[in-house]
This record gives C-alpha cells, sequence and structure tokens, in this order.
C-alpha cells in the first residue's frame, strides 16, 4: 500500500510518519483486505492541528475521515478511530460487494465545472454563469447499494454514478429528512 503523508505549510518529521503508517496501516489491515493507497494531510488553523485521511480500496470505494486536536498526534490518534468506525461499521458490506466484483470499479472520464457564485442582487447580464476553473474527474461504474455506500463512507450529500445495471448515469443524495434519494432518469416515462 502507498501512503502519502503531507503537511500543509506545516513540517511533517520521520516519526510523525511512521507512527501514521503503522497505526493507520494496522486499522485498514483489520477491515480491507486490498487497499491501494492512503493519503493522510495535517494542517493548522489556529490553536488545532486537523488531521484528514483518504484511503482508496480495490474495490473502488473510498473512505475519509477528518479530526482536530490541540496536539498533531491527537488529531490524527482521532482521525484514525473515525477510520476504524467507518471501516468497522461497513466491514460485512464492503465484504459482501468484493466477493461479488470480480475486477476493481470501472470509472469513466468526465469534466468538472466551478461556476462563479453571483455577488449581487442586480440583474445579471447575461443568464450564461461564469466558469472559474475545469477539471478532470472520474464517474464511477457501481450499483446502487455501492453507491450509496459509497456517498456515506465519504460523507458527501450526493454522489453521480454510472449505473451498472443500465449503464445510465445515476445520482445518489441525502434527503433532508435523513433518508437517501436515488434518481434514475433510464426509468423515467
Amino acid at each position: 500500500m502507498r501512503y502519502q503523508i503531507t503537511g500543509k505549510q506545516i513540517d511533517i518529521g520521520e516519526a510523525l510518519q511512521t507512527h501514521v503508517q503503522t497505526e493507520l496501516g494496522s486499522v485498514i489491515d483489520k477491515y480491507a483486505q486490498r487497499p491501494t493507497d492512503a493519503i493522510v494531510v495535517f494542517s493548522k488553523s489556529a490553536h488545532e492541528f486537523i488531521c484528514e485521511s483518504t484511503v482508496h480500496l480495490s474495490t473502488g470505494l473510498t473512505a475519509q475521515a477528518k479530526a482536530k486536536a490541540t496536539e498533531i498526534y491527537a488529531a490524527f490518534d482521532a482521525c484514525g478511530e473515525k477510520m476504524d468506525k467507518q471501516l468497522r461499521r461497513y466491514k460485512r458490506r464492503l465484504k459482501n460487494h468484493h466477493q461479488d466484483r470480480s475486477r476493481p470499479v470501472e470509472l469513466s472520464g468526465a469534466s468538472s465545472y466551478i461556476l462563479a457564485a453571483e455577488g449581487s442582487e442586480d440583474e445579471p447580464d447575461s443568464l450564461a454563469p461564469v466558469i472559474v476553473a475545469e477539471m478532470q474527474t472520474k464517474i464511477p461504474s457501481l450499483s446502487v447499494g455501492e453507491a450509496v455506500m459509497q456517498m456515506e463512507l465519504t460523507g458527501a450529500p450526493v454522489l453521480v454514478f454510472k449505473n451498472e445495471k443500465g449503464g445510465s448515469v445515476n445520482v445518489v443524495y441525502k434527503r433532508e429528512d435523513g433518508n437517501v434519494g436515488w434518481i434514475d432518469p433510464a426509468t423515467s416515462t
């Protein structure tokens, strides 16, 4: 497994890197059989250290955790506990999906745009939005159950995916009532 351990405007020493690899490795080994890589980023906001970790699994799913603390090791330990809790909660589901899936998740390329927010109450000159940034993104090919699990693992409010069953682009999202919504344009009449 590849580890990428970095700090945003703070120096990350060898001892912390070794601690991260050891602790995160033991958490991941308990619950995920074949992780591909882990990204851990440390930053500082005022008096608190922030630790953000992302683990990519061979099934194509991604688990993310974030924690804050006044000490850098405590921030990582809290982040590691959150990652442990997420992977433990989904262990059975991850294991079952992994057995059903004979090959890794297929990813399709797509363009992603960031549009400028309207800054004033005045009427805009044109209805065309101003594009601030353009990036490339990947859309995973998943079952609906895997998409819901991926959305919950990452803590995202919405996930766009290619439905393995019909091949169309679908959306799952968190509803205000706590349920999960699913948009499948292929089944519309």
